[in-house]
C-alpha cells in the first residue's frame, strides 16, 4: 500500500484551505466562543505523551469548564478509572486538545492550548459539588479557538432527536465577530446547507 510520506504530496491531494477556516481562528476567549463554549457539557480532551495519545471524554452537568480569564480555562478532573492516561500525559507533554459539543449543534468548537495540573484547594473548591472536590485540576491555556467542519456529524446524524442548540451563536456570527463584519453573518449561514450538501461525501 502506498503511504504518503511528505507534506507536500498531502497538500496537493486536497487544495489550499478555504478563508473562512482561516479567519475564524481566535487566541483567547471571544464573547461568541465564550458562549459558545460556556455552553457545552461534553468535550473531548486529547493529549499527547511518552507513551503515545489519549482521546477522553469530559462530561460535567453545567459548563465543562471554567474560564479563568480570557486566555486560561479550568476543567476539574472528576471520579473516573484512576488510569490517569490523560494526566500522566499532561505531566509529560503539556499539548492538548479540547472538542466542544453541544447536543442539536453539528458544529464542534475546538480549542488548542497547553495545559498542567494543580491541586490548589482554592481553584479545587470551586468546582465542589455534593461536598466533594476534584483530586486535581486542568489549567489549559490557549492557543487557539475554532469552529470545526459540521460535516462528520451531520454525516453521523449525531443529534437527532436531541436539541439543546437553540441559543448558539451560529459559524457566521462567530466568522464575523472574528472579521470585524467583513465577513460571515447571515449570507454565510443561509448558503452553508447548500454547500455542505454538495461537498458531504
Amino acid at each position: 500500500m502506498q503511504r504518503i510520506e511528505d507534506i507536500a504530496t498531502l497538500e496537493g491531494l486536497y487544495g489550499t484551505p478555504g478563508a473562512p477556516s482561516l479567519r475564524k481562528v481566535a487566541t483567547r476567549m471571544t464573547p461568541l466562543y465564550r458562549k459558545w463554549i460556556m455552553s457545552s457539557k461534553l468535550c473531548i480532551l486529547s493529549t499527547v505523551g511518552p507513551a503515545g495519545t489519549d482521546g477522553s471524554p469530559r462530561g460535567d452537568d453545567g459548563p465543562v469548564v471554567l474560564e479563568l480569564d480570557a486566555r486560561t480555562l479550568a476543567m476539574p478532573d472528576w471520579r473516573g478509572n484512576n488510569r490517569l492516561d490523560s494526566l500522566r500525559n499532561i505531566v509529560a507533554d503539556g499539548r492538548v486538545s479540547l472538542m466542544f459539543m453541544v447536543p442539536g449543534s453539528n458544529n464542534v468548537v475546538r480549542l488548542n492550548g497547553n495545559a498542567f495540573l494543580t491541586d490548589d484547594t482554592d481553584l479545587r473548591s470551586r468546582f465542589e459539588k455534593k461536598g466533594r472536590l476534584p483530586a486535581t485540576v486542568i489549567v489549559v491555556g490557549i492557543a487557539e479557538i475554532y469552529t470545526q467542519c459540521a460535516r462528520a456529524l451531520m454525516r453521523a446524524g449525531t443529534w437527532k432527536g436531541l436539541d439543546e442548540s437553540a441559543d448558539l451563536p451560529s459559524v457566521g456570527e462567530i466568522l464575523a465577530e472574528m472579521t470585524a463584519g467583513e465577513e460571515g453573518g447571515a449570507p454565510y449561514d443561509d448558503a452553508w446547507g447548500a454547500r455542505a450538501e454538495k461537498t458531504m461525501w
